[in-house]
């Protein structure tokens, strides 16, 4: 199956080829159908299996198509709560990226940051609200969020709501919500407090569940690096040295981290480019083509830009930073290694990183073998 399969239109698709999308992953092949059909869903996946897709690229669709061209003031249509504000901003920089070419506005609200720049976002107008439980009750509670035509919900990461404690700030959300409403709803397991849950939110649901990429290409030789945070720049010169390595996709968690790196490098006398939510799409695909043709040996990214990037003959994925989600992980060194090809997948980890290890050996069934023999390693 491709997504041109799925019915989507054309400026959605448009932008899934600009981001380099062509075959969609299990989750979205099942559920984009189910969502277009205006039904509810229960879904049971885990971060990392390509959920933010299968719930935002049909509720563009349905957004876009229930316009109908009238230009009265913008009111929110849509609400994607969800318990972290790193989640939130992926959510949004998701929306952003495959609602580039239609006329549908969101925001993301989430606390710890000054609220003004969101509010003025609201009292623009927007469709699409995605937030966190806390700022949103309390910007519901100042008069700036209003949620009585509210036509499509979506409550993402159930079981971390749970976890850390937003249970009751959720339910309170939800009293809020029309009653006639399209609801979506995502959790990674399914206790008895979740399915209760689901059960207050949703009406005759279809169900869907897949489960997370575990299983890392036998192709690829994985190594593990144990350094001090203040020696990862140096521990990569140190690798990039070697000149046999033609190209490296290097990754890092946050844009400012990516240009960070990449000054550094630069400055050695390595050329590199970033690729990141900060750059504008031409600059994303000149540099993404540069790679490509080998103009540039390395490129930078955070795992929202590097969703697409399918390089030939790429031969190693350096983990500049141990991601914090296990499948990230697998979907990280995937880029190598690809259709029989051998690959190489480096990955620094700091002590902060090392709890983030045990997942990641966990959901690949194996350790990954450690390099002790470097002039930075971490006693």
């Amino acid at each position: 199956m491709i997504f041109q399969d799925l019915k989507l239109i054309e400026p959605i698709t448009k932008a899934l080829k600009e981001e380099g999308y062509t075959t969609p992953t299990p989750i979205q092949a099942k559920a984009i159908p189910i969502i277009l059909e205006k039904r509810d869903l229960l879904g049971c996946a885990q971060t990392g299996t390509g959920k933010t897709a299968a719930f935002a690229i049909p509720m563009l669709q349905l957004l876009q198509e229930f316009k109908d061209g009238r230009q009265e003031r913008r009111h929110i249509r849509a609400l994607i709560l969800t318990p972290t504000r790193e989640l939130a901003i992926q959510i949004g920089e998701s929306f952003a990226a495959y609602g580039r070419h239609m006329q549908v506005k969101h925001t993301v609200i989430f606390g710890g940051v000054g609220q003004k720049p969101q509010t003025d976002a609201l009292q623009k107008g927007i469709d699409v609200l995605i937030a966190t439980p806390g700022r949103l009750l309390d910007l519901i509670n100042q008069g700036f969020v209003k949620l009585n035509q509210l036509e499509f919900f979506v409550l993402d990461e159930a079981d971390r709501m749970l976890d850390m404690g937003f249970v009751h700030d959720v339910k309170k959300v939800i009293k809020l919500l029309p009653a006639k409403r399209q609801s979506l709803f995502f959790s990674a397991t399914m206790p008895p407090a979740i399915v209760s849950l689901a059960n207050t939110i949703l009406t005759n649901p279809a169900k869907v569940e897949v489960t997370p990429v575990s299983s890392t290409a036998d192709t690829i030789r994985q190594s593990l690096y144990y350094v001090d945070k203040s020696d990862k720049n140096s521990l990569l010169l140190h690798i990039l040295e070697d000149q046999t390595i033609a190209t490296a996709l290097v990754f890092t968690r946050t844009k400012h981290g990516a240009d960070k790196v990449v000054k550094v490098l630069r400055k050695a006398g390595v050329s590199s480019e970033a690729i990141h939510g900060n750059k504008s799409q031409t600059a994303r695909q000149n540099a993404l083509k540069n790679f490509k043709s080998q103009t540039t040996r390395v490129l930078v990214a955070t795992d929202i830009a590097a969703r697409g990037i399918d390089v030939d003959d790429l031969t190693h994925v350096i983990n500049y930073e141990i991601p914090n989600i296990p499948e990230t992980y697998v979907h990280r060194i995937g880029r190598t290694g690809r259709a029989g090809a051998k690959g190489i997948a480096f990955s620094f980890c700091d002590r902060d990183e090392r709890v983030f290890l045990k997942d990641i050996h966990k959901l690949i069934a194996k350790n990954i073998p450690v390099v002790n023999d470097h002039p930075y390693s971490l006693r």
